[in-house]
């Protein structure tokens, strides 16, 4: 039980020597952190012997007491309650209860994809995140430095690497799973939940530089690689002691995937020599594998294979600085000469362009799971702002016009989130193949809206937080890291105008031929 000091007693200490102030009624010493703080010395001395609950956090996050609070605390006010669940904000590690914070199953209400296990499992990632990585996530994100070999080991030891590539053979390469989910328990909502953890941790550059080259360039090698490729390259991939991008964008061939330029020359031992270059490729600066399309045919897309290829003599790449921490190590890639064994040849040859396009419907839900959970930490961000912020002597959300923005935060991610579940639900219950082809246009249409929200949403979320969303500290630094990203998952994987016409177009094959008005 902390010390309890009285009121009389804190208004002693009322001088710019000998201050003390309350939050949360919690009695802190600021005497000497006074001269440290950001803002100047005067607003904490002004607030000397007084209570500073309601000032302080209008002005900060409360991870800012977070992290100098517990040095500079003298004890509780006395009339003060006993901290409790009721009274104490939560940390980062916890599911929230801020209304729209969370997905529904995860806030109360009943729901026919989740059980027990999902929710133990987003617990445990959610805080292993927490924990083990997000104080070099923050500091990664600002300084550009990229994932460390030792936190991709520990993802790689507590299972959330093999995690995110979903059920089927890759499991069998991690040791356990998170929250003690067996294999058998395992699936695509658990997936979905490892990757809306991702997002969840607000450092988007960082984030795509933990593993989301793995996500899109580990599966080919899973479901169409030799069982000689698979147990080298999972074992060493999913162990974090390597790593793995998919490498299909050029400078000249972006959606237009048919059209790509990078030659695999077939020589008479079997082998591959490649040339070539990729761009903007997410991973690729710190991949030591890269599951790489090259034409080895004919123009078009009968002439194009999937290659594996290792970093090796004649590959360099190059560090791309796009809107985000280049902590993703976005690549311009080089192959000059690069000498591939035929054994790591993915699939048949000529034959790529179809692994491709079943790479894509994986890859384009995930880009749904990561972003929607930036989206919707957006919207409880937002929430957590226009309660605190005071504007015209009462808070934002007592304004109209400001809940009628959030209204519109709020029926957007809603409306996104429960079509993802749906499309999940199916996934679940139907066979790779099957997937491959039923679920490409509501995948398409769904990463179509998905990316319209974000922009709605973020634009509401921006005009909500004024200068404090394009700053990058403070209490906006999670919107304003958001309003610069958001438009990677309007372009990668398929931008939003692809994936609107391939969505329609793959409907209307479906149309039937005696259809009539």
């Amino acid at each position: 039980m902390s010390k309890r000091i009285s009121h009389a007693e804190l208004a002693k200490h009322n001088t710019a020597d000998n201050a003390w102030l309350v939050i949360s009624g919690d009695v802190y010493d600021v005497s000497k952190f006074a001269m440290l703080h950001p803002g100047g010395e005067r607003p904490l001395h002004e607030y000397a012997g007084k209570d500073a609950t309601e000032v302080f956090y209008g002005l900060h996050m409360h991870q800012v007491l977070e992290k100098f609070g517990p040095r500079l605390l003298v004890g509780r006010l006395e009339g003060a309650e006993e901290k409790n669940e009721e009274n104490t904000v939560p940390g980062l590690d916890k599911i929230s209860k801020v209304p729209y914070g969370e997905p529904m199953a995860f806030q109360g209400f009943t729901s026919p994809y989740f059980n027990e296990s999902h929710h133990r499992f987003r617990k445990a990632v959610r805080e292993f995140l927490h924990e083990h990585v997000r104080p070099e996530a923050e500091e990664g994100e600002l300084d550009n430095t990229p994932p460390s070999k030792e936190v991709f080991k520990k993802m790689g030891e507590f299972g959330l690497l093999a995690a995110r590539i979903g059920p089927g053979d890759a499991l069998k390469y991690a040791n356990s799973l998170p929250g003690g989910v067996t294999p058998e328990e395992f699936d695509y909502f658990h997936e979905g939940i490892a990757h809306e953890e991702m997002g969840r941790l607000g450092c988007p550059g960082f984030a795509d530089g933990l593993g989301s080259g793995l996500v899109i360039g580990l599966p080919p090698v899973v479901n169409f690689g030799s069982e000689e490729m698979k147990a080298k390259v999972c074992t060493e991939v999913l162990s974090g002691e390597k790593r793995i991008c998919l490498a299909i964008t050029e400078p000249y061939a972006g959606s237009d995937v048919a059209n790509i330029t990078t030659t695999a020359a077939k020589m008479p031992d079997g082998s591959y020599v490649v040339n070539g270059e990729k761009k903007w490729i997410t991973g690729g600066n710190e991949a030591d594998y890269f599951t790489t399309a090259v034409r080895t045919g004919g123009k078009g897309m009968g002439g194009i294979s999937l290659l594996l290829i290792e970093r090796s003599e004649g590959l360099s790449t190059k560090r791309i600085k796009t809107s985000y921490s280049t902590a993703a190590g976005t690549a311009y890639i080089t192959f000059e000469n690069v000498k591939v064994p035929a054994k790591n040849l993915i699939g048949f040859e000529n034959g790529g362009f179809f692994l491709i396009m079943a790479n894509f419907n994986h890859e384009r839900w995930m880009i749904c799971a990561y972003l929607m959970s930036s989206i919707r930490a957006a919207v409880e961000q937002t929430m957590l702002w226009c309660n605190q912020r005071k504007a015209f002597g009462k808070n934002l959300l007592s304004q109209p016009v400001v809940r009628i923005k959030i209204a519109n935060m709020i029926a957007q991610v809603e409306a996104i989130s429960h079509w993802y579940e749906a499309i999940t639900h199916q996934m679940c219950t139907m066979p790779y193949d099957e997937q491959t082809v039923k679920l490409s246009s509501p995948t398409s249409l769904l990463k179509y809206q998905v990316t319209r929200a974000a922009h709605d949403i973020c634009d509401d979320a921006v005009q909500l937080f004024g200068g404090r969303a394009i700053t990058q500290t403070g209490m906006g630094k999670y919107i304003e890291r958001f309003q610069k990203t958001y438009k990677f998952g309007a372009i990668l994987g398929g931008s939003e105008e692809i994936m609107a016409d391939l969505g329609v177009r793959l409907a209307i094959k479906e149309m039937p031929k005696n259809a009539r008005l």
